[in-house]
């Protein structure tokens, strides 16, 4: 079965950096669109960044010009480089694998986990 595994989260001090990664496994990786969604302590989940499989990328106007998608289809693994952390990037942040390419950063709200498949998340906090 389909399995993403989050990795690389942690705390920093605003202006740090952070690489996240996700380790998928249990379909073929190329056919899904990939996406990055988070979710801060009492509020809805929010689209971060989405990659497609000729590598086309979107962003959450939030973070364009910080974060960067990428992937790797030989290790099946995606990633999320994240730069100039602010302290309202903290946030659970979880990855995504999208057979019909549905999700979009711009999403937000309970209804996008019935998209595709997801893991289980990577705590980010950011402090002042």
């Amino acid at each position: 079965q389909v399995q993403l595994v989050e990795s690389g989260g942690g705390s920093v001090h605003s202006g740090g950096s952070l690489r996240l990664s996700c380790a998928a496994s249990g379909y073929t990786y190329s056919n899904y669109c990939m996406n990055w969604f988070r979710q801060a302590p009492g509020k809805e989940r929010e689209g971060v960044a989405h990659i497609e499989s000729d590598g086309s990328t979107m962003y959450r106007d939030s973070v364009k010009g910080r974060f960067t998608i990428s992937q790797n289809n030989a290790k099946n693994t995606l990633y999320l480089q994240m730069n100039s952390l602010k302290p309202e990037d903290t946030a659970s942040y979880y990855c995504s694998a999208d057979p019909t390419c549905i999700l979009v950063p711009t999403m937000i709200g309970p209804e996008v986990v019935k998209f595709g498949y997801w893991g289980q998340g990577t705590q980010v906090t950011v402090s002042s």
